[in-house]
């Protein structure tokens, strides 16, 4: 893909917020580029508004909202871990909007899926899920030192609601799915099911879990390329 200027719509994982991709959104802007994350209610700076109301419509909402109000079309989506669930949501409800979507590091739900189904051992009965504990997707110490304060409890109703998925997302011409090499986690045995399917890109990268914060020019290149 040429690098003319692009439209970019992202959905941050769960327990963080649009920050997480702030140095990914300041390399993008640089190159001229139309890029956006917001915090999805409930989080972070609009953790004021998390209610028992709150829940995956919502967050998909947001994000159709966004790209609704500032005339966002010809859409680079992207969903990073959670917010892969967020983006098939997006995708359903306006796939006229969307030009490519991607994949970092995220879960992409079947039909009558939630987030829990991918962690059926989980607690999930709260209003509020606590942020986990743990070393989690293995953030250098110093971004670790730096991201951990800001992260805060999930609305359960997020996690909890079923999405319906008709394929939306399979239909969109150009898919990408980017999987981080540097821990143990779940999704680089997901990409396998795309790796040399029609329409699809399967790229890694040496790095934890949180890519956006690890790897932020790497991953710019990347979703520049994906669109």
């Amino acid at each position: 893909m040429s690098d003319s200027k692009l439209t970019f719509l992202i959905a941050h994982g769960a327990w963080t917020g649009g920050w997480s991709w702030e140095r990914v959104l300041t390399r993008l802007h640089a190159r001229g580029h139309r890029a956006y994350a917001p915090t999805l209610t409930g989080l972070c700076e609009r953790k004021h508004l998390a209610s028992p109301s709150v829940n995956l419509d919502t967050h998909i909402d947001d994000l159709v909202n966004e790209a609704i109000y500032k005339d966002l079309t010809d859409i680079v989506l992207v969903g990073h871990s959670y917010g892969g669930i967020v983006a098939t949501g997006v995708v359903e409800r306006m796939p006229e909007r969307i030009r490519s979507i991607v994949y970092v590091e995220a879960f992409i739900p079947e039909d009558g899926m939630s987030f829990t189904d991918y962690d059926p051992e989980g607690d999930y009965s709260a209003p509020m899920i606590p942020v986990p504990e743990g070393p989690g997707g293995h953030m250098r110490e110093e971004d670790e030192l730096w991201a951990a304060p800001k992260a805060t409890p999930q609305p359960s109703g997020t996690l909890r609601q079923k999405l319906k998925v008709t394929g939306a997302y399979q239909r969109v011409p150009k898919k990408t799915f980017i999987v981080a090499t540097g821990w143990d986690g779940p999704f680089g045995r997901m990409s396998e099911k795309y790796r040399g399917a029609p329409g699809w890109a399967v790229h890694e990268l040496a790095c934890g879990h949180d890519i956006p914060i690890d790897m932020p020019d790497e991953l710019t290149a990347l979703l520049i390329e994906a669109a």
